[in-house]
């Protein structure tokens, strides 16, 4: 079985590593993002009784589910209980990953595996990638970003970073810089240029 480069996104929060991840998906790459798999966690009931027992019942919204908003608020506060939750959802998270790691490889007509994980460099995950992928972006436009879409103001922003190894380690470790500053063209012409490279050195 042929094995397909492993890519993963680096860059910090509101950089638009999503909007350069959909850039590989349109290459013919297959996407892991590991936020999408966290939320599919949090409906799980044993992981919904031991977020409440741990966090108490304000956590919960009027169907019983987790609400990520104030959860996230709460972990951000509490260094004890950010380590209690990511010690609870990142064995799912990245046992589903390997999983799926594993079936892409599997299928002929993926050209590359992209891991959009936050915490990717926190959790060790950098050693699985083959390359690395830094999104470069102004502070200010990140500020921008992440407030327009209603996730997180300035402050937040800055304490979640705060939890995470840094941006300039981050740069430093990654193969190739995509700059976000821009459009959306200019970004798919550079995804599309380090993706040729990419493939060739494979």
């Amino acid at each position: 079985m042929l094995k397909k480069a492993i890519i993963g996104i680096l860059g910090g929060i509101g950089s638009g590593k999503s909007t350069v991840t959909a850039e590989f998906a349109r290459l013919g790459c297959a996407v892991i993002d590991a936020d999408r798999i966290a939320h599919d966690v949090l409906e799980l009931p044993e992981v919904v009784k031991a977020i409440a027992e741990r966090f108490g019942d304000s956590v919960l919204d009027s169907d019983g589910r987790i609400d990520r908003s104030v959860l996230g608020r709460l972990v951000f506060e509490d260094a004890e209980g950010l380590a209690f939750l990511n010690a609870l959802i990142h064995p799912h998270v990245l046992g589903r990953s390997e999983a799926l790691i594993e079936l892409y490889h599997a299928k002929p007509e993926v050209c590359g595996i992209v891991l959009d994980m936050p915490l990717l460099v926190e959790v060790g995950w950098e050693k699985k990638c083959d390359f690395l992928v830094f999104v470069e972006c102004d502070l200010e436009k990140r500020l921008e970003r992440a407030s327009k879409n209603g996730k997180i103001d300035v402050n937040q922003l800055k304490k979640r970073e705060k939890c995470q190894i840094s941006l300039d380690k981050k740069r430093e470790i990654s193969h190739y810089t995509v700059n976000n500053n821009s459009d959306i063209s200019d970004v798919a012409e550079q995804v599309a240029q380090l993706f040729s490279s990419i493939t060739k050195g494979k």
